[in-house]
């Protein structure tokens, strides 16, 4: 009861951050502007005549593995940013000696604020990702492949983000926290786009910088995974074995033994800041 009622207490305090608000700001603006620019793809017309409606949808696709990474940018910066003053916020500000006080254990005060986290970031990945495919599909009529585990992929990317949040909050300053998190998603998006040129290539040294990121930090592997699940099959045939070097096609979903390694990840990583926090001095 006592992880229950601080996880609540954790949503309640994440919708009171102004932050919230900057998150539904940020997902409006890009809500408006992809509707807008998904409108303007049917009828189009290009050096080699107008689009019909079929390569249109073709386009959509691409275009919205684009969008879902400024969606998966904005969730990257509001989990950093919300995971980093709940934790370190709080023990900075003296909070945190009046709850640990209690007869409260701190491995429940954790759990329960990592779940309470957890819970808005993935109701609020929910709510943007499916009202982004709404608006493909009212515009050019696309409808992803496999709506559902683009979510969920994006999803689990959020949790992964939050939870090395956590991990930083309980080492760091709050907003040391946040930076290096979204540095890190970056930096790993950024050494994925590499490994893919190195794959492309046939390049081994190359394309080992990819898989060693995506093991080290999963963020990449689950995004991928993610835009592999809402692309049309027709852009992958028509790239074959080049796809690797765009940084917004995914050839394949991840494997099973890659999401296995995630959630070991996320568990070890919470392990890590569980015992951080018990030797915390507040």
């Amino acid at each position: 009861m006592t992880v229950v009622t601080i996880a609540l207490l954790t949503v309640r305090e994440a919708i009171r951050r102004k932050v919230v608000w900057a998150l539904a700001v940020l997902t409006a603006v890009l809500l408006g502007l992809d509707g807008w620019g998904f409108a303007s793809l049917a009828g189009l017309d290009t050096s080699f005549g107008q689009l019909t409606s079929g390569e249109a949808r073709l386009v959509a696709s691409e275009m919205l593995n684009l969008v879902l990474f400024a969606l998966s940018l904005v969730v990257a910066l509001g989990t950093a940013f919300l995971a980093g003053p709940t934790l370190a916020g709080e023990l900075e500000s003296g909070v945190a000696l009046a709850v640990l006080a209690r007869p409260v254990r701190r491995s429940a005060v954790l759990l329960g604020k990592w779940l309470g986290l957890s819970l808005f970031a993935c109701a609020y990945v929910v709510v943007a990702g499916t009202a982004q495919f709404l608006v493909v599909r009212a515009t050019v009529g696309y409808v992803p492949p496999q709506p559902v585990v683009a979510l969920v992929m994006l999803a689990a990317e959020a949790v992964v983000l939050l939870t090395l949040a956590l991990l930083l909050s309980s080492l760091v300053s709050p907003m040391a926290s946040g930076v290096v998190s979204v540095g890190l998603f970056g930096a790993t998006w950024v050494a994925g786009v590499v490994g893919g040129v190195g794959e492309a290539i046939n390049n081994p040294d190359v394309q080992r910088v990819g898989v060693v990121a995506r093991v080290v930090m999963p963020t990449d592997g689950l995004w991928r995974g993610a835009m592999h699940a809402v692309q049309d099959p027709l852009v992958i045939g028509q790239f074959s074995d080049q796809a690797q070097a765009f940084p917004f096609l995914s050839p394949a979903a991840p494997s099973a033994g890659y999401l296995l390694w995630t959630l070991a990840w996320v568990v070890g990583c919470g392990a890590l800041c569980a015992l951080s926090f018990s030797r915390r001095d507040v």
